[in-house]
């Protein structure tokens, strides 16, 4: 299977991803590495690991005064040119649009750090730790989906929870949830290529 991933920020996730290819868990090519942002380290991963890369900024389009959509649209050409047969977003930082996503019917997938209908959006791991800490929540989760306009609220492809302790600092709530996030993006890839193969 033919993977693209899209990147925003440092390439944990992708790095999983690799890592888990590398010792043959996952029957899948990385074919391209694409980051909006020149200084993502998830570049670098990729780079490191012989992988193509592209950096597609949203700023030209800004100043251009274009829209998001056209940005999207070219994105989406951009991508189809390594032929993916999946689309995993690994802490991509925009929302994309359906100039984007109907180019790849159900093959964009996204990692978000929150359970099904909660913690919608960004920082959703502070969040869901100050919840806990007002009492509200005692457990988070991560889970996988599929890409639609809306934000965070495709089909569920697989979950996981991860439980906040009362001795929780942040830090020590977030890698729990880094930890799992590595786990269950492999999961899930792995999930999908067993079902598109």
């Amino acid at each position: 299977m033919r993977v693209a991933v899209l990147v925003s920020g440092s390439g944990t996730n992708l790095q999983a991803l690799i890592d888990a290819i590398d010792v043959g868990h996952l029957p899948c090519e990385i074919v391209v590495v694409v980051s909006n942002r020149k200084q993502a380290y998830g570049l670098q991963r990729a780079t490191d690991a012989n992988i193509p890369t592209e950096y597609f900024p949203l700023k030209p389009y800004k100043e251009a005064d274009k829209s998001r959509d056209a940005y999207d649209a070219d994105l989406a050409k951009l991508v189809k040119q390594y032929e993916p047969d999946l689309i995993v977003l690994a802490g991509w930082m925009h929302i994309l649009s359906p100039a984007f996503l109907d180019e790849f019917p159900q093959r964009v997938i996204n990692l978000h750090p929150a359970l099904p209908n909660e913690f919608v959006g960004v920082n959703a791991i502070e969040r869901a730790y100050e919840a806990a800490q007002d009492g509200e929540i005692d457990h988070s989760g991560v889970m996988v989906h599929y890409a639609i306009p809306e934000v965070d609220a495709g089909a569920v492809i697989i979950h996981a929870e991860v439980p906040i302790l009362k001795t929780d600092t942040l830090d020590d709530f977030a890698s729990r949830m880094h930890a799992t996030e590595h786990q269950l993006i492999v999961h899930a890839v792995a999930l999908l290529a067993d079902k598109l193969s």
